[in-house]
């Protein structure tokens, strides 16, 4: 089956703001992803989990200890374990600095809203599950809510291939039936990419990319140290994909990683890689 084209419109390399602007704003707050926008980053990243209640909260963590260690944080519970009341108004932002208390875990449709499709998005799915995952579904769902242009603005990705790929089957059903239903109009498509790093956090079977064998997805997300001559060779010339590393954070690396056929990069730098374009 034909691979979804990754966001061909937008000029290359794609640059993704990782988390927003993490280096002087507190991750995955509005504030971070507007810093982004003045800046003139063409692209974010952001994570989501899916709360008890079925919401899609901005967050990398399954918690929020680190993120809101002084006071309300749910008590130590997981997000899925909290209903999006319990979380909205815990404050993200003290840990970096207490001028920005006021910034709240915020919910993926304000952020979409907000910033596609003069931005574009890659939504990273924090999910665990092999079976019973409700996340994609619930992504997927969202998705089709929002208004065509924001789809096309946005981009799928997740560590887990499972979660990655069950979110691409849910999407290109939606797609068809939707068409069907509304005289030959059609969604847009939403590409999808796994993400990896050779880290003990992940099984074993995962740590080299393995990953896109079950989730069929159309780009990749490799950790930078996974990115040589031989790797890409793999990755564009033998199989046809789309590669963009994470996190590059020096521009002399990044330089080096678009010459050897990277479409983009996620960074914590992203002023200091506006150059590659």
């Amino acid at each position: 089956m034909k691979r979804a084209q990754v966001l061909p419109d937008r000029k290359r390399p794609l640059i993704f703001a990782h988390r927003g602007s993490v280096t002087l704003a507190p991750e995955n707050t509005m504030a971070a992803f507007k810093l982004a926008r003045e800046w003139g980053i063409p692209g974010i990243e952001l994570d989501v989990h899916h709360t008890l209640d079925g919401k899609l909260v901005v967050a990398h963590d399954d918690n929020f200890l680190r993120t809101a260690p002084f006071g309300n944080n749910g008590d130590g519970k997981n997000i899925e374990e909290l209903n999006y009341d319990e979380i909205k108004n815990i404050d993200v932002g003290s840990f970096l600095d207490s001028k920005w208390r006021a910034q709240r875990p915020p919910l993926l449709e304000e952020v979409l809203e907000e910033f596609c499709p003069a931005m574009y998005v890659d939504i990273e799915l924090k999910s665990s599950r092999v079976k019973k995952d409700v996340l994609p579904l619930l992504a997927a769902e969202k998705l089709k809510s929002m208004r065509k242009e924001i789809c096309s603005s946005v981009t799928i990705s997740s560590f887990n291939p499972f979660c990655a790929g069950r979110f691409r089957k849910i999407w290109r059903a939606m797609r068809g039936l939707y068409r069907k239903n509304n005289s030959g109009e059609n969604l847009p498509e939403i590409p999808t990419a796994i993400l990896w790093i050779n880290s003990n956090e992940l099984p074993l079977i995962l740590r080299r990319g393995l990953g896109r064998l079950i989730s069929g997805s159309e780009y990749l997300k490799p950790n930078f140290k996974h990115i040589n001559k031989l790797s890409m060779f793999d990755y564009k010339k033998i199989n046809n994909h789309i590669v963009i590393p994470w996190t590059v954070d020096d521009p002399a690396l990044a330089e080096k990683l678009i010459k050897l056929g990277c479409d983009g990069i996620v960074t914590n730098n992203p002023r200091e890689m506006m150059f590659l374009q």
